[in-house]
């Protein structure tokens, strides 16, 4: 029987702490779980998360160092009547936050324009190029939004040209600032800012709100704005925590609401319902935010700019279809392209589990759509993707990467710089581009680093469990507190539960390749019915499953009820044929023994990774020899509660 090639990791709270909170909140048992999984562990914290509105914010002036003088800037511009240019990216923040400057500044009387590179012919970010083009144009105050950050000739040619520059940009800093007049990153920040996490979009809808406020215009422009950085923050995968979180809640809330054309028209054409209270992440995930992004990936991003400046619904709605029609064809192109690399990889055969890494390389395939294929890819092998294609001169390849929790994408990137061209990104995604004839090295070192980094265990696709429930916990109430904690989303996970052992009652394939279920547990009531996405191909699954799952709620004809999206399975334990001394523990096996003349135990995970602990001691090793072992604190997590386990296993005391 064929199932998902999965690791699960299941969380396991201090139950002492756990029980605390739900004295304090009155929150399920199984909520609290969820939110102690977050880091959220004291009553403080745990108030600030469950009401953002309650946290006091330090003022943006007092964190960012270079916001008075990107103000003055602005100010100046805008009573001498200077030309403003805005430099902005063809990805939904970059878009976004173009907008939003561009609503802004009009709003405030600002002669202002706009240009964002070509994703094929400039490529990211702003150049020399753009930067001569703005100073022939009469230019006196360059901005750039969600760029700029490692452009450091283009800044510095600007200088030299007596130009102003103010950067607003949130990506990684490089070794050496560009020579901008003011810089605004967050991650200039201190790690524990509550804007550390900001997209572009939120470091420009900063700028733009304090500018205002600063002129005494801020009156009919703060909604407005609002909006924009929620559909922004979202689209970007940017982290729900922070400022992002506490804003977020509030924008959310707005957006059915909204009086902008361009977002009325997106929502319609997207399918989302004006009627709704609030709309979540997911709305502007998987509805809005891809019909955006498609168009900065094969489209002219000028057609995503005027949808969201517009004040006409009539262009509005032309330009949210021309970013539907254009939204079908990305999807089309992602499908045929993750299906030929599926074919190549297992068909060329591609070595990856060897490898530790995937690079796959095709000529015909579209530069703006293979970030997404990698994403797929990563879902499908559960190891980091490294997808290109080759450019109209085939001696170049450009390409798209996407890691695992294990792998740092950027680290890897810099791993390989002197084989590379232009490349950037961060831990989880980036791009690169390098020369054909380095393709083979490539290869060989990106693997010889996914050495360094992941154990052969870490190549199975992660699935990240909060909790165990039983079936009659999972009541519209549980879903109600749940949706009650939105927005969930990156840097905080909607919540994963599981249930052992459930009774597949009925099965059956609906749509493209996905399964439709009827489960229950112990044979009892309540029935609860699911879906497993993308999952017809493991069908018919056995009549026993551990699964796990998120809540969802479906409405229809009036009623309402609670159904489960299946995002994990794998044979019950009680099916699993352990060997003698082999124990089940959180997803994974390992072997254990107790070596009675020295007095220690040994655990052995599936890797060949072996912790030693001696009774009594506080440290131990982990390694695969003792030549080579680390010494750990076995009395933190996750070794205390695994010793725990094998102890009782064992049988000693």
């Amino acid at each position: 029987m064929k199932l998902p090639h999965q690791r699960w990791s299941i969380a396991s709270p201090d139950l002492t702490k756990v029980n605390q909170l739900v004295q304090e909140t009155g929150l399920s048992s199984l909520l609290a779980q969820v939110i102690i999984n977050r880091g959220i562990d004291t009553p403080n914290l745990t108030q600030v998360y469950l009401n953002p509105e309650s946290q006091i914010l330090p003022s943006p002036l007092d964190e960012f160092p270079d916001l008075f003088i990107s103000i003055d800037l602005l100010k100046n511009a805008i009573e001498t009547g200077e030309k403003i240019a805005i430099c902005g990216d063809y990805d939904a923040d970059g878009m976004t936050s173009t907008a939003l400057l561009l609503r802004a500044l009009k709003h405030l009387g600002a002669d202002v324009y706009y240009e964002i590179p070509s994703r094929m012919k400039d490529g990211y970010g702003i150049n020399t190029r753009i930067v001569e083009g703005f100073a022939q144009d009469g230019v006196g105050l360059i901005l750039t939004v969600d760029n700029g950050i490692a452009a450091y000739e283009p800044i510095e040619r600007a200088i030299e040209l007596g130009l102003n520059v103010i950067i607003t940009d949130h990506h990684d800093l490089p070794e050496k600032l560009p020579p901008a007049d003011a810089i605004l990153n967050p991650k200039l920040l201190p790690e524990n800012s509550p804007y550390r996490g900001l997209a572009g979009v939120g470091v420009a809808y900063i700028l733009a709100v304090t500018t205002a406020q600063s002129l005494g215009k801020i009156q009919g422009i703060t909604t407005p704005l609002l909006e924009l950085f929620t559909l922004g923050t979202i689209a970007d995968l940017a982290p729900l925590v922070g400022v992002n979180r506490r804003w977020l809640k509030r924008g959310l809330r707005q957006l059915p609401n909204s009086q902008l054309p361009g977002i009325q028209a997106l929502m319609q054409v997207g399918g989302v319902s004006e009627e709704q209270k609030q709309l979540k992440p997911d709305d502007i995930g998987f509805r809005l935010g891809p019909r955006i992004n498609a168009v900065g990936r094969i489209g002219d991003p000028q057609i995503a700019i005027e949808l969201l400046t517009t004040d006409d619904l009539g262009i509005a709605l032309d330009r949210a279809m021309q970013c539907e029609q254009i939204n079908a064809k990305r999807k089309a192109m992602c499908e045929q392209i993750e299906l030929e690399a599926i074919y190549l990889v297992e068909t060329k055969p591609i070595l990856w589990q060897k490898a530790r890494v995937l690079v796959i390389i095709s000529s015909q395939w579209h530069h703006g759509v293979i970030g997404i294929v990698a994403s797929r890819l990563v879902e499908r092998y559960g190891v980091p993707v490294f997808i290109g294609s080759y450019e109209e001169d085939v001696s170049k390849i450009r390409g798209s990467a996407r890691g695992i929790e294990e792998f740092n994408v950027f680290e890897a990137l810099q791993f390989c710089d002197d084989l590379l061209g232009k490349y950037g990104g961060h831990k989880a995604a980036g791009g690169f581009s390098l020369l054909a004839n380095n393709l083979e090295i490539f290869e060989q070192r990106l693997s010889e680093f996914a050495h360094q980094s992941l154990e052969p265990e870490h190549l199975k696709p992660l699935v990240k469990i909060d909790a165990q429930a039983d079936f009659q916990e999972l009541t519209p109430n549980l879903y109600q507190h749940i949706d009650g904690l939105q927005p969930w989303g990156i840097g905080n996970d909607f919540p994963v539960f599981w249930t052992p052992n459930v009774k597949i009652v009925e099965q059956r394939i609906v749509g493209k390749n996905h399964l439709k279920l009827v489960l229950s547990q112990d044979n009892n009531e309540p029935l609860i019915k699911a879906v497993a996405w993308r999952c017809g191909d493991y069908f018919p699954l056995s009549q026993r499953l551990d699964l796990a799952y998120k809540l969802k709620e479906n409405s229809w004809n009036g009623e309402t009820n609670i159904e489960l999206e299946i995002v994990g399975m794998r044979l019950p334990l009680s099916s699993i044929n352990l060997k003698p001394g082999m124990f089940y523990y959180q997803g994974k096996t390992y072997t254990c023994n107790f070596v009675k003349n020295e007095n220690e135990l040994r655990i052995r995970n599936e890797g060949g990774k072996v912790l030693a602990i001696k009774q009594g001691q506080r440290m131990g090793l982990l390694g695969i020899s003792r030549e080579t072992a680390k010494q750990v604190d076995v009395t933190q997590p996750p070794y205390y509660n695994l010793i725990k386990v094998a102890m009782e296993f064992l049988g000693i005391k």
